[in-house]
């Protein structure tokens, strides 16, 4: 048998080897791994939230906290301590950030409403935090602090938790209802349309998702549906 001979026997099997694993690694595997993501497609494109023209407003997946001006009505109902509220400067963190800066304002120190959330829990800055917070949202609602639930005072491991507890959202049913001009029962069943149970019937606790839940209000990206098609694709 000749050297040409030699590699040719050598480089045959090499060939089929890229040949057949070019194909599946490649072809095979990735097109198994889509069609499984297929079983449900809307969580495997991100779990994109519509608004009733058909415009993308956000994920089901990640919270965004609504904010609006200073003294002006509010409709939303608000996340937890969340990392991506919507500019407005009327969030809860804006102002607890002023009042534990005298002298300054949130704007005045970049970053500085999402740093008491950060400190250990002997920290006694982060009660303060808590307790400014708790009161700001008690006057929001028009309650007592005491009636205030923790999940409103505390974020989540991510900062981007959807998802807030019943009683927190009930808590903001009447204001919403009020400032939308809806019937308070319309409301709160709404809230009862987008609450979970406990996963798998037992792990956590009952969560209502409130992206959703402003979307189904109408809520999220008012605009979006005056920029036309572009907005929708």
């Amino acid at each position: 048998m000749t050297t040409v001979q030699m590699l040719l026997r050598q480089l045959r099997p090499a060939l089929i080897a890229v040949a057949v694993f070019t194909l599946l690694c490649g072809l095979v595997y990735p097109a198994a791994v889509w069609a499984v993501s297929r079983v449900d497609a809307a969580s495997a494109e991100g779990s994109i939230v519509h608004d009733a023209a058909g415009c993308p407003v956000g994920s089901a997946l990640l919270a965004v906290d609504p904010q609006v001006s200073p003294g002006a009505p509010d409709p939303f109902f608000h996340a937890r301590v969340v990392g991506s509220s919507a500019a407005g400067g009327g969030s809860e963190d804006d102002r607890v950030a002023a009042a534990m800066a005298p002298g300054g304002s949130a704007s005045d120190t970049p970053g500085a409403a999402g740093l008491p959330s950060n400190k250990g829990p002997s920290n006694p800055e982060l009660a303060e935090w808590v307790g400014i917070r708790r009161a700001l949202i008690a006057e929001r609602e028009g309650v007592t602090p005491a009636r205030v639930p923790v999940d409103a005072v505390s974020g989540s491991g991510s900062g981007l938790d959807p998802h807030i507890s019943p009683a927190y959202a009930e808590l903001q049913a009447p204001r919403v209802a009020r400032v939308l001009g809806l019937p308070e029962q319309e409301v709160r069943d709404l809230v009862e349309a987008h609450t979970d149970g406990r996963q798998w019937g037992f792990l956590g606790q009952p969560r209502v998702r409130v992206t959703e839940l402003n979307a189904a209000l109408g809520l999220i990206a008012p605009g979006c549906q005056d920029r036309g098609r572009d907005a929708r694709e």
